[in-house]
């Protein structure tokens, strides 16, 4: 099984401290090592290096090489252009398709999530490896349990149990939902057949492949002109030149929706999975009871609740008196100020700044 660690984007959820040119992938705000070293290390104990790949903007590689030097760099698959998740994962699915066809594949994110029980974690890569194995023509995603209703993540509904896997319970897959309303994510919650969708799943390179075939043949056509190319001195050029030109397109719209849910299965664990790529999340992730604050830096709050306050200017001081549900974040630069129910407006704000002066800023 070869592992594949998509590493790329500006990470604008969690502006100012993820920018273009320094995006959260490659900074260590949670822990010592970096958002990509985690990834890497999660993967390592039973991972042999020319298993691990990365998939990343073509900027990034010496970040990548630095950070991980014992990645090999063949293994680093650089897009030319930023076109969105569908076309990245496409890219991956021509390539391995074509160097080693019905090899299972695991698709992971490696910029914005913590796992706490890397053991469980890979004992279900290996459980999702079994089952595509033995049904080649199925993709295996995993499915988080709930610990709170939340409406900032995707949910996936699951049906009846269909095996146990190493101590894995596989269900089927009824569907998605992505970001419910709150009265339907406490529905969820209190239910038994919702659970968080991670992103992460278990697939044939040759199967994901076909998947774009059936489902987005208009990028199947593009990403094949690159396929052509794999494996012969023309890659480098026909993939530098063919991908600017493709369209951007969610992985979601370009496949993930129209995944027939007899060709799925759902693997459903609790091993401590919490997505910390916008700052809603990675309060929620690093807060110690449900009114906590979360402060990292110089910061001093009274009769403040439910706050997170991230000073990263170490010549000044945060002071702040009664505040409530605030996401505060002081970069050299930059302040943020903002509800934390409006976060979701950060990344249309970042989006905003392209193209006028402050653009330096993004």
């Amino acid at each position: 099984m070869k592992a594949i660690i998509f590493a790329g984007g500006a990470g604008t959820r969690l502006w100012p401290l993820s920018r273009s040119n320094s995006p959260k992938q490659f900074k260590n705000y949670i822990h010592e090592k970096t958002m990509f070293q985690l990834a890497v290390d999660r993967l390592v104990p039973e991972f042999s290096f020319k298993d691990i790949f990365v998939a990343t903007g073509v900027h990034y590689k010496n970040e990548l090489l630095s950070q991980v030097p014992d990645l090999i760099e063949e293994n680093i698959i650089l897009e030319p252009s930023t076109r969105d998740i569908g076309p990245a994962v496409g890219l991956v699915a021509a390539i391995f398709s074509k160097r080693c066809p019905n090899e299972p594949l695991a698709i992971l994110w490696g910029s914005d999530h913590l796992v706490k029980d890397e053991k469980k974690f890979l004992r279900m890569l290996y459980a999702g490896e079994k089952i595509i194995k033995k049904n080649p023509e199925k993709i295996v995603f995993f499915g988080q349990k709930p610990r709170f209703a939340t409406t900032n993540l995707g949910w996936i509904t699951i049906g009846n149990k269909e095996e146990q896997v190493d101590g894995i319970a596989s269900y089927q897959f009824k569907g998605w939902k992505y970001r419910p309303d709150p009265e339907t994510a406490i529905s969820y919650f209190a239910s038994h057949d919702h659970v968080w969708n991670p992103g992460y799943f278990v697939v044939t390179s040759t199967y994901l492949w076909e998947l774009f075939k059936t489902h987005s043949p208009k990028l199947f056509k593009k990403l094949e002109i690159i396929q052509q190319s794999v494996n012969t001195p023309k890659f480098n050029n026909v993939l530098s030149l063919e991908y600017p030109k493709i369209e951007k397109i969610s992985f979601d719209n370009a496949v993930l929706e129209h995944v027939d849910p007899a060709q799925a299965t759902v693997l459903v664990d609790d091993f401590g999975w919490s997505d910390v790529g916008a700052w809603e999340q990675l309060k929620e992730a690093l807060q110690e009871s449900k009114s906590a604050n979360v402060v990292r830096g110089n910061v001093m709050l009274e009769d403040s609740q439910d706050s997170l306050v991230f000073n990263l200017d170490e010549n000044k001081t945060i002071v702040g008196i009664d505040l409530n549900d605030l996401i505060v974040i002081n970069t050299p630069d930059v302040i943020l100020v903002t509800p934390k129910t409006s976060v979701s407006k950060i990344k249309t704000f970042v989006e905003s700044l392209k193209g006028t002066a402050l653009e330096k800023l993004t």
